[in-house]
């Protein structure tokens, strides 16, 4: 499986880090203040807020660009008004790279997600060491134990969480956090086959209170109704932007 694979690499990545811990830790422990996620995903309450995404290789497609500019592309989104930026880190299954994040925080005013495969509290100090104002956990790839763990360790560094849950079960899971934001992925990390209905389906479980966000498969400005229709707030987009769709302006205009 795609995830198993992910994972093995994650925990190797994680066992050279330990070597640089003292490090990660200082600089973390000087970097300005993040820059809210969640503040920006509510500040337009009558349209879904889009986390655009700096991406440009997946599992499940290939390059989506063999001109990858992670500055330029962020530059471009926020121009057409994203309100927020992940950029993909893992190098191995999506030629991601912590230098990538840092160049598109020092690109743009608006938060930067670090989207990767966090198994490990020293991911979170790493990502906030690299300007990281917000970083993904994703549930299905801890226990219920180390998942609290990497939340308060969030929470000490001041970085914001997006959770990421795949089915009603680690919704339950991941509502014991009490998170200020949840993401539903429309894609199965198992088969990455992508879904859209998928998020109608999770509507109903996520409290009313918490920022909902749909990820993944979302291809038009229909798709964005679709999801304010079911109760979402914002929406991660990555394949189609990456690939020069225009959704972002269309959605503006």
């Amino acid at each position: 499986m795609f995830l198993d694979s992910i994972v093995g690499r994650v925990d190797e990545r994680v066992k050279a880090l330990r070597t640089q811990a003292e490090r990660l830790e200082k600089v973390a422990a000087s970097m300005t203040p993040v820059r809210s996620l969640a503040q920006a995903l509510s500040a337009s309450p009558d349209r879904v807020s889009i986390i655009a995404e700096c991406k440009q290789k997946s599992p499940s497609k290939g390059w989506l660009t063999h001109h990858y500019d992670p500055q330029a592309l962020a530059r471009q989104y926020q121009e057409d008004g994203a309100s927020a930026i992940s950029v993909l880190t893992e190098p191995y299954f999506f030629a991601g790279d912590l230098e990538h994040l840092k160049a598109v925080k020092a690109s743009v005013d608006l938060p930067v997600l670090r989207k990767d495969f966090v198994r490990d509290p020293l991911q979170l100090v790493e990502a906030r060491a690299a300007g990281a104002d917000a970083a993904l956990l994703i549930v299905r790839i801890v226990d219920d134990v180390e998942l609290h763990d990497l939340y308060q360790a969030a929470a000490a560094l001041n970085l914001e969480v997006l959770v990421e849950i795949h089915s009603p079960s680690e919704a339950e899971r991941a509502l014991k956090l009490n998170p200020r934001i949840i993401g539903v992925n429309n894609r199965d990390l198992d088969s990455f086959e992508t879904r859209l209905s998928f998020s109608e389906e999770m509507a109903h479980v996520i409290p009313a209170d918490v920022i909902r966000v749909s990820e993944s498969g979302i291809q038009s400005v229909e798709d964005l109704h679709r999801i304010q229709d079911w109760g979402y707030q914002a929406a991660l987009v990555g394949e189609s932007l990456v690939k020069g769709s225009g959704l972002l302006r269309g959605y503006q205009d």
